[in-house]
């Protein structure tokens, strides 16, 4: 247990990792742009692929997408991930229509785009990603269905390699700084290859003059290399790890340790050298790793699903994938700085089942990968908007909730509770991604942007070593208030008089008399701020209770609102705990379920949207008509729901009935 103020966030505001970010391509430099075609207009012979697709086929333009452009780089290392992204037999000569397509994922499926084949040029030639030699396209067409996907080439401005990578193959990404490793980075990167994960490894470099410069033992700076091994090997009596690296290039390789022709082989066992040197591929070599932290920069690695793998030689993770979303007054309630909203923020369940087969690890424990993506932000650029800075929170099932799955954990609940893990930072990211280790058991994530009140869409995935399930945590719909009826004989003699120099004649009220007397009643109320009842309550008040369908209220009508109106005004007054006069929409979940009532997320969307105003408050008119609303729907449900069943059946008339309360 602990206290929730130990829990305060930090944010970060970031434009990107893994590779150098240049800035979007300015307005002013946009009005120059030629449109042609991607083929006769721009050569003789154009081609989509020609000799394969390589690296020197991915030259950057004036977009400030080099983040792209290195996923792409790493994905030509790749074939079967690459036909997947790049779809195989298209050309501009054999069944040439114009027109060309490609797969991306984008949280949780697969979405083909198709383009047709005129690019952005200026001055004759193409202004974004190009080839070396300029006859080839697939490059800079795939730039463009990206760019459509998303909105526009200049929303592509600024971004992370991490996000390329997945965009191209549904994994998860990870990245390393690589001058402050995790202790167990090494058996990282080994479960990593035996997962079949695409690994990628870059030099930063200061200055553009840098780029592609190589250093004095053969390492190219600014340039994506991948890592294909990692091993442990006996030398002269100590454990040696080593890393191996491959150069697309294919040429320049490395000259220091553990190099093709470094005399350190001769001191290892012979059937070891063989097995680790015999398959070299051009470009390929090993060096120690403690080398490869001393001269690296970063370290990327790209999870891949078990869709995506094919083969069985790898032992594949498991998947779980959650959406959800974040909405302002309901669903937004912000980081754990902020405890009264907080806990409104949605919250899921994950069960981590079996701990890791480790036996190096004497301690156990679950892995698993917490990757949370906020959706379709980059096409929101146009609009004004750009990338919330989100993160989430881990907390521990404590024993009295376990295996449930009905109750969404309340504010009592994270004042008490400390996380046991967390993101680590909130940053204005697509994705916030962590990996864990903990002891196999049930965990709560909560998913939020830092500040409340952010509307967002999002995707939360785990990827866990060994079997997990993952669900989400919300109140069962539940409407518990009373439905005693009562007879007249039981109503005081006192309000009988009353009700009787109220109503008149007739012996009945009105919605209008109704809002003559709520209102004399409401302006003698200095705890709640309200401006009255307006005639659409009273109105709705009236039709809800009124049981003989006379349009009126009768005494034991009369007598049943009145009572709840006195119960609706004691919660309101007891839930504004800040004594303002009015409800906030975060209140307003707190003051229905003391009234009886409990709703899922949804529904808690739906009224802040129908009964909250701009300011997200909710008035005294607003909170009753909602309670009587609901009272009487769920009346309604349960007379028509004469099975028991939780269902019910609706014929037209049953609809509109409902529809029109």
């Amino acid at each position: 247990m602990g206290n929730f103020s130990a829990g305060t966030e930090r944010s970060e505001a970031r434009r990107g990792h893994g590779v150098r970010w240049t800035p979007g391509c300015p307005q002013a430099f946009l009005k120059d742009l030629g449109v042609v075609s991607g083929g006769e207009e721009l050569c003789a012979n154009p081609q989509f692929i020609a000799g394969g697709a390589t690296r020197t086929d991915i030259c950057q333009g004036a977009l400030g997408d080099c983040w792209l452009l290195a996923a792409i780089a790493s994905l030509t290392l790749n074939e079967e991930i690459l036909a997947r992204v790049v779809p195989k037999d298209q050309s501009f000569q054999d069944k040439y229509a114009g027109i060309f397509h490609f797969q991306f994922w984008q949280y949780g499926e697969w979405v083909d785009v198709v383009v047709d084949d005129r690019l952005p040029t200026k001055n004759g030639e193409l202004l974004f990603v190009h080839s070396a030699e300029g006859a080839e396209f697939w490059s800079a067409l795939l730039e463009k269905a990206y760019a459509k996907l998303n909105g526009s080439y200049e929303s592509l401005s600024g971004g992370t390699t991490t996000e390329g990578f997945e965009d191209f193959t549904g994994g998860i990404a990870e990245w390393y700084e690589l001058q402050k490793p995790p202790p167990n980075l090494f058996k990282i990167i080994q479960k990593a290859l035996q997962k079949g994960s695409l690994l990628g490894c870059s030099i930063d470099i200061t200055s553009a003059a840098e780029t592609e410069a190589v250093t004095s033992q053969k390492l190219v700076k600014g340039h994506a290399y991948s890592v294909t091994g990692a091993e442990q090997v006996n030398f002269r009596g100590t454990v040696q790890k080593l890393i191996r690296i491959r150069n697309p290039w294919g040429e320049v390789e490395w000259t220091g340790k553990w190099n093709d022709n470094c005399p350190n082989w001769s001191g290892v066992d012979p059937e070891v050298r063989e097995r680790l040197t015999r398959r070299h591929e051009d470009g390929e070599f090993w060096m120690a790793f403690n080398d490869f932290l001393r001269h690296y920069s970063r370290l990327e690695i790209c999870n891949l699903t078990p869709d995506t793998l094919a083969s069985d030689r790898y032992k594949k993770w498991s998947l779980q994938k959650l959406d959800g979303n974040w909405r302002r007054g309901a669903t937004a309630g912000g980081c754990r700085n902020y405890p009264n909203t907080f806990w409104t923020n949605p919250q899921y369940l994950i069960k981590l089942e079996e701990e890791d087969e480790d036996p190096d690890d004497p301690e156990g424990g679950c892995t698993f990968l917490i990757g949370l993506i906020q959706k379709h932000r980059r096409k929101q650029r146009k609009m004004g908007e750009d990338m919330h800075t989100i993160g989430f929170a881990i907390y521990e099932v404590p024993p009295e909730f376990s295996g449930q799955t009905n109750i969404h954990l309340s504010k009592n609940f994270f004042l008490t509770n400390k996380a046991r893990e967390k993101s680590n930072t909130f940053i204005n990211l697509r994705e916030v991604l962590n990996r864990f280790k903990l002891p196999a058991g049930e965990y709560i994530i909560v998913p939020s942007t830092f500040e409340p009140d952010k509307n967002g869409d999002f995707c939360l995935r785990v990827f866990s070593e060994k079997n997990a399930n993952s669900t989400v945590i919300d109140d069962e719909i539940e409407g518990n208030f009373d439905e005693t009826e009562i007879s007249e004989d039981d109503i005081e003699p006192s309000f009988k008089k009353l009700f009787g120099q109220l109503a008149g004649n007739d012996a009945e009220i009105s919605a209008f008399e109704l809002r003559s007397i709520l209102n004399k009643i409401l302006a003698k109320r200095q705890d709640i701020k309200s401006d009255g009842f307006s005639i659409e309550t009273c109105k709705i008040m009236v039709d809800l209770l009124d049981n003989d369908g006379s349009g009126k209220l009768g005494l034991k009508e009369f007598h049943t609102l009145w009572t709840k109106i006195q119960k609706y005004q004691k919660i309101y007054r007891e839930i504004d705990v800040d004594r303002s006069g009015t409800m906030n929409s975060y209140e307003m979940r707190r003051a229905l379920e003391t009234a009886g009532f409990k709703l899922n997320c949804q529904l808690h969307q739906v009224i802040v949207a129908r009964f909250a105003d701009e300011d997200l408050v909710i008035d005294f008119d607003n909170f009753v008509r909602c309670l009587i609303r609901l009272e009487t729907l769920f009346k309604m449900f349960r007379k028509l729901d004469t099975e028991k069943s939780g269902t019910i059946e609706l014929n037209l008339v049953n609809w509109l009935c409902f529809t029109v309360i």
